[in-house]
């Protein structure tokens, strides 16, 4: 497999790589901003192709019922990611922007390891339950209860964690016995493509079950929440998108899985280690330039040791230096575009305009003329109303809060649209405490750690509905029946 040498990749559908009726389209180093190949744009009559040969594929053979062959086919797809590791890497480093360092985790390894978990869940799943025997209406009755896959899914996936977003629906919507088309950002079309590479020299999956559509219309995708023949829809992206995707899919009554936005917080209480939880706070918000939807981006302080905070978060942000994603070194990388570096110097710019001020950081690095970098920056003397408090803005940016106390920080916490994640520092039973009063889906209390294959990853409001990874998240690709037989 020729991973970045002229690479130009394909769409997978109906188990053949094929071209793209759209020609190509181009993908870009965001350190570099380099050219570094072209994927295949499909258009709308391709993706209803996909649709189609996943339709057929869950309608007339036995993936959904052949639990054998599909935690074979998983399997067999973790080996052949496995083996193919260290060019992944490379794909991955490049294309997305990511640190080395964090392909040996959420960016790459852990992911292809967690489609185990995958795999074992179906082997072992209580596929049917006996409710046992009961006289409804005085009818003797035998009550079974069989789970079963929902039928086609749409995935549709973001571009600043690929590989992890891309095998968490993958892995457990086909192990579930669903059928399925993947939709990738276009920023990050190869981190797709090469999985249905991957899949047609390496694996046994039926033609149709997986396939894979990369295009850079994204009126393409929302094909997939329209589409009377797709059952579910699994998206991850902003809330906007995601208020799009229910619309469209309310049409057809259509199952819904959305992870959305988040602008969560860290609040440190006024007994914890000021200056390890600020440093801590400001260290996660540097991490892949600030792309990711749980990272803690508003740090809620003690208004007392206000300045304190302030002054430690800056220490340490201020010591992090955008660079080289291929440096073992490096922990901020660049933003994935132009356009998304455009938009968090937006946000920066209305701090300023609103009062507050740069503790560190506040625009492009002035020693990086080319790559789309942004400085770890530090934003002091706002409050939880200001607009970079309030939205989200997907950039190594912090903003620092004063709090009166646990309720006065539990208030500025859950005064937001989103909920997505939180942490906590201080005493441990009344960080407790504080934890659970927080409308989130997950929280880190003194460093704990949320994120793993068998735990539950979602939010609140209007950061998503339902949950992904765990048994919860292999459950949503799945319906639910009542079988009852007359008692003899």
């Amino acid at each position: 497999m020729s991973i970045l040498a002229d690479r130009e990749s394909r769409l997978f559908i109906d188990g053949k790589l094929v071209a793209g009726s759209g020609g190509t389209f181009e993908t870009v180093n965001p350190a570099t901003e380099e050219v570094l190949g072209v994927a295949a744009n499909a258009d709308e009559a391709d993706m209803s192709e996909a649709i189609g040969a996943a339709r057929t594929a869950f309608d007339d053979t036995d993936w959904s019922t052949n639990t054998e062959l599909r935690v074979r086919c998983l399997r067999q797809l973790r080996e052949a990611m496995q083996a193919n590791l260290e060019d992944l890497r490379e794909l991955t480093i490049n294309e997305v922007g990511a640190p080395r360092m964090l392909t040996s985790g959420a960016q790459l390894e852990g992911p292809i390891d967690d489609l185990a978990f995958s795999a074992d869940t179906a082997e072992n799943y209580a596929w049917r339950s006996d409710l046992g025997y009961a006289t409804p209406q005085g009818i003797p009755t035998n009550r079974v209860v069989a789970r079963e896959a929902v039928g086609v899914v749409g995935a549709i996936t973001p571009w600043n964690f690929p590989h992890q977003i891309n095998l968490a629906k993958v892995g457990p919507a086909l192990a579930a016995g669903n059928t399925l088309i993947l939709k990738p950002a276009p920023d990050t079309p190869w981190m797709a493509a090469v999985l249905g590479e991957i899949i047609a020299e390496h694996t046994d999956f039926p033609a149709g079950v997986i396939n894979i559509v990369t295009s850079d219309d994204h009126g393409v995708g929302a094909l997939l929440s329209k589409d009377p023949r797709v059952d579910m829809v699994s998206f991850t992206g902003s809330t906007n998108t995601g208020r799009a995707v229910m619309t469209d899919s309310a049409v057809t009554i259509k199952k819904v899985f959305l992870e959305l936005g988040g602008k969560s917080a860290f609040i440190v209480l006024d007994d914890a280690d000021l200056g390890g939880a600020c440093a801590m706070a400001a260290f996660t918000v540097a991490m892949h330039a600030g792309q990711g939807c749980a990272i803690t981006t508003r740090l809620v302080v003690p208004r007392a040791k206000y300045d304190e905070a302030v002054e430690a978060a800056a220490a340490t942000l201020g010591g992090i230096k955008p660079g080289d994603p291929n440096s073992k070194r490096t922990v901020c990388g660049p933003v994935i575009s132009a356009r998304q570096r455009d938009r968090i110097q937006g946000y920066l710019d209305s701090a300023i305009a609103e009062g507050g001020r740069f503790a560190c950081g506040g625009g492009r690095p002035d020693d990086m003329e080319t790559g789309f970098f942004i400085e770890p920056t530090v934003i002091a003397g706002l409050d939880n109303s200001a607009k970079v408090s309030r939205e989200e803005i997907f950039g190594p940016v912090l903003t620092v809060i004063a709090h009166d106390g646990d309720d006065d920080a539990v208030r500025i916490a859950n005064d937001s649209p989103y909920g997505l994640s939180g942490t906590v520092f201080g005493d441990d039973d009344r960080a407790q405490a504080v934890a659970s009063r927080l409308r989130v889906g997950t929280v880190n209390v003194n460093g704990g750690v949320w994120y793993s294959a068998d735990a539950p990853f979602g939010g609140y409001k209007q950061s998503g509905v339902g949950r992904e990874m765990g048994v919860a998240g292999f459950e949503e690709y799945l319906e639910t029946k009542l079988i009852a037989t007359i008692a003899t």
